[in-house]
């Protein structure tokens, strides 16, 4: 199919396209980390196929993508941006504010929030959300009274677990990992705490006290690049890494993964959400760029193809958890033909 659409905003675009000093003939990207090495890949893809520029993906976070996505239309803005959550509706009300208001949404699969450590470490681990809140929050209860957190070995928090210092490397505060993570393991597991069940406290006492990561040395935050994270975990045995399943699934000669509540992150247990911390992925295609923008509706088609889809494509052998076979088929046909998302 052929997205083809006149609009004042693309005839923006067009109005600097035309300035050959301006111009340019690939594709820019941006957004998360998670989402990075299936856009990477796509683009990869998608050069070989049709021998056009390779895309620019830069691994900019889901929060930082979104600003920089939602900063207006044309050549010197960004056409496409990844994200491991949602867009917000106040990332959305930027866009707007910028012009940008022809948006396509695409969920484009599944992922799991992944915490490995290296196969050096012969620990068979089992971590359940309360001993990770425990382990990685800012403050916990102690004989109760809410504190900042004392603990620095994981013996402190479990008898049973070894008597190794904590030290997890994480996303920081722009990505939507951290987002996710913050919300699926840090929320769920401050509210499986005694203190916080027998004490009555709602979601936003929740919201507002159990979503700060400790700053004292056992969480580290290490930036964008999960790969870093990777080459981390490789170098110290003890150490935990938290990124989405790709990035395991890539290194599962060298790392092992943390079971959660007795449960393995897998293509299985992601895709049905036993696994407790499963999320969406998403991309967001700005479409006054369609069709002005040299291969971009050319590129999105790609993305949507079931090479790239499929469960048996190249992007479910890279990790994605693919959307079964109706709800691609819907998701193809709504993101190629440029359905715009509805105000949040």
């Amino acid at each position: 199919m052929t997205f083809v659409k006149i609009s004042a905003a693309i005839l923006a675009v067009a109005a600097v396209g035309a300035n050959p000093a301006l111009s340019r003939d690939q594709i820019r990207i941006v957004g998360s980390s998670t989402v990075f090495p299936y856009t990477q890949a796509v683009a990869e893809q998608f050069a070989n196929l049709t021998g056009a520029p390779s895309p620019i993906v830069e691994s900019t976070g889901t929060g930082g993508g979104m600003r920089i996505f939602c900063a207006g239309i044309g050549e010197k803005h960004p056409d496409l941006t990844g994200a491991s959550r949602a867009m917000k509706a106040s990332e959305q009300a930027l866009c707007w504010e910028n012009g940008v208001t022809e948006i396509s949404e695409a969920l484009i699969g599944y992922d799991g929030l992944s915490i490995a450590i290296s196969r050096d470490n012969d620990f068979d681990w089992d971590l359940s959300l309360e001993e990770i809140y425990l382990a990685l929050a800012a403050r916990v209860p102690i004989d109760g009274e809410w504190v900042d957190n004392p603990y620095m070995n994981w013996s402190e928090i479990n008898p049973n677990l070894p008597d190794s210092a904590i030290l997890a490397y994480g996303p920081p505060p722009t990505s939507g990992t951290r987002d996710a993570f913050v919300e699926l393991a840090m929320h769920e597991g401050c509210e499986a705490l005694d203190y916080v069940k027998n004490g009555g406290f709602d979601g936003g006492w929740i919201g507002e006290n159990c979503s700060r990561m400790r700053q004292d040395g056992p969480f580290v935050e290490a930036g964008e690049n999960d790969n870093l994270i990777v080459q981390r975990l490789n170098s110290d045995p003890s150490a935990m890494g938290i990124f989405g399943y790709s990035f395991l699934f890539e290194n599962q000669d060298t790392l092992k993964p943390v079971n959660i509540d007795g449960v393995m992150p897998d293509q299985d247990t992601i895709g049905d959400f036993s696994y407790p911390i499963s999320r969406p992925l998403y991309f967001y295609t700005k479409n006054a760029h369609r069709g002005v923008i040299p291969n971009f509706q050319e590129f999105i088609e790609e993305y949507m193809s079931e090479d790239a889809l499929a469960p048996d494509g190249y992007l479910s052998e890279r990790g994605l958890i693919t959307l079964n076979d109706e709800r691609r088929a819907m998701l193809q046909d709504e993101i190629i033909d440029g359905k715009n998302m509805e105000e949040k």
